[in-house]
């Protein structure tokens, strides 16, 4: 197994690189030091052929305590079919070190889970980085998308990496293009960092989400650029305490809480923070948007120091939200969205009206609060309007646009 382990220095920081790899005569780490299992020893051949078995097998033999290494080679490109990397493990430390490539599978009739490709469950103590790419072939599967094509059932399409009830997680420095559907999901996790990543795929592939959070408590997720067909970021359900800064969010349909209550369903989202993002040429800016019908709350959220260019929504608030062809039916209840600030927003609209609060009758929004917003048409560089209905609306500072229909 020489060939597998060697030892890692600082990796108690997550800044080593393989050029300061040391080893003892043999070959081996001492037995209390990091250890490293590289796929290719494994079986790996980066050929184009199925790798999934050499990765699962590098992951099984993770048996020892302390800190240990999954790492996949640079300049090679591995193809996966659908994994699941899963705990609890014995391990104190996790590093899944991504210097080369993989590639899903381009068969999608190969995949038994339909709405899963690499998926990481029940991790603890895990860092994913490197610099490395995960591309999910997305182009074989959007074209069978019942967005594309409206005659075609909706099944779905896997999530390229998805994060489930993994405490203590580190995802940075990866790059992740083409999902076939999402292209990053942390699910029941709880304290997780997600910083300088790069997620990217053509802005007219369906339901490409960039990073979607849901039942996800104490998240950061900072300084990466996010250009998809979906949500740039979108946080849904069971998620509290979100931080997201330093986003650069465009092409794609922008900062997204929800949507929330479909099916009549209970949602929360409580304490986020949006700060220090700038969205260019996206369908929305910053949105909440809840279905009719449903129950809970979205409650204490902060948009704040966004920069908008050539924005079609910039701000707005949807508790109509209905994601289908025909009109949904009008339900009296509805998620409450309650302490909301916006502040320090400026920027360019598309279109004239460039702030919307479309609140519920039964469940109006309260708490909103405007704080030095200035929005301007991009051609006529004029003010544009605000819409407002169901709202208790405070202002402060410079504010502009102003409602048109306060109720």
């Amino acid at each position: 197994m020489s060939p597998d382990l060697y030892l890692e220095t600082n990796h108690l920081h997550g800044h080593s690189t393989r050029n300061n790899h040391m080893k003892n005569r043999h070959g081996y780490a001492p037995a209390s030091s990091p250890r490293a299992f590289n796929v290719k020893s494994f079986g790996a051949k980066a050929n184009g052929n199925d790798d999934s078995q050499a990765f699962m097998k590098a992951w099984g033999s993770l048996f020892v305590k302390g800190t240990v290494y999954i790492v996949v080679p640079e300049n090679r490109d591995y193809t996966l079919k659908s994994v699941k990397f899963s705990g609890p493990c014995k391990s104190s430390l996790i590093v899944f070190k991504i210097y080369g490539k993989i590639e899903a599978w381009k068969d999608p009739s190969a995949y038994e889970e339909r709405r899963l490709w690499i998926v990481f469950e029940a991790v603890n103590n895990l860092r994913v980085e490197g610099g490395g790419r995960i591309d999910g072939n997305g182009n074989k599967w959007w074209p069978n998308s019942c967005k594309i094509n409206p005659n075609l059932p909706c099944l779905g399409a896997p999530t390229a990496v998805t994060f489930v009830e993994c405490k203590n997680l580190m995802v940075s420095n990866i790059r992740l293009e083409n999902a076939q559907q999402m292209h990053m999901t942390f699910q029941d996790c709880e304290n997780v960092k997600a910083l300088n990543l790069m997620v990217t795929s053509p802005g007219n592939s369906p339901n490409t989400d960039g990073i979607h959070v849901t039942g996800t408590r104490n998240i950061l997720i900072q300084d990466s650029i996010i250009r998809t067909g979906d949500d740039c970021i979108s946080i849904v359900s069971g998620s509290e305490n979100v931080r997201a800064t330093g986003i650069t969010c465009g092409p794609g349909h922008g900062i997204s809480i929800g949507s929330l209550g479909a099916h009549n369903s209970e949602a929360y989202v409580s304490n986020v923070v949006v700060s220090k993002a700038t969205l260019i040429g996206t369908t929305n800016g910053v949105r909440i948007k809840t279905w009719q019908g449903g129950h809970g709350m979205a409650k204490n959220i902060i948009f704040q120091d966004i920069l908008m260019k050539n924005v079609t929504n910039p701000i707005i608030i949807n508790q109509d939200y209905c994601d289908r062809a025909e009109s949904c039916p009008e339900q009296k209840s509805a998620v409450q969205v309650s302490n909301v600030l916006y502040k320090n927003i400026h920027g360019t609209s598309s279109r004239p009206e460039a702030v919307k609060f479309a609140c519920s009758k039964s469940m109006p929004c309260q708490g909103i609060t405007m704080q030095n917003v200035e929005l301007v048409d991009i051609i006529t560089k004029r003010d544009v309007s605000k819409a407002c209905s169901n709202v208790k609306l405070d202002t402060r500072g410079r504010v502009s646009p102003l409602c048109t229909d306060h109720s």
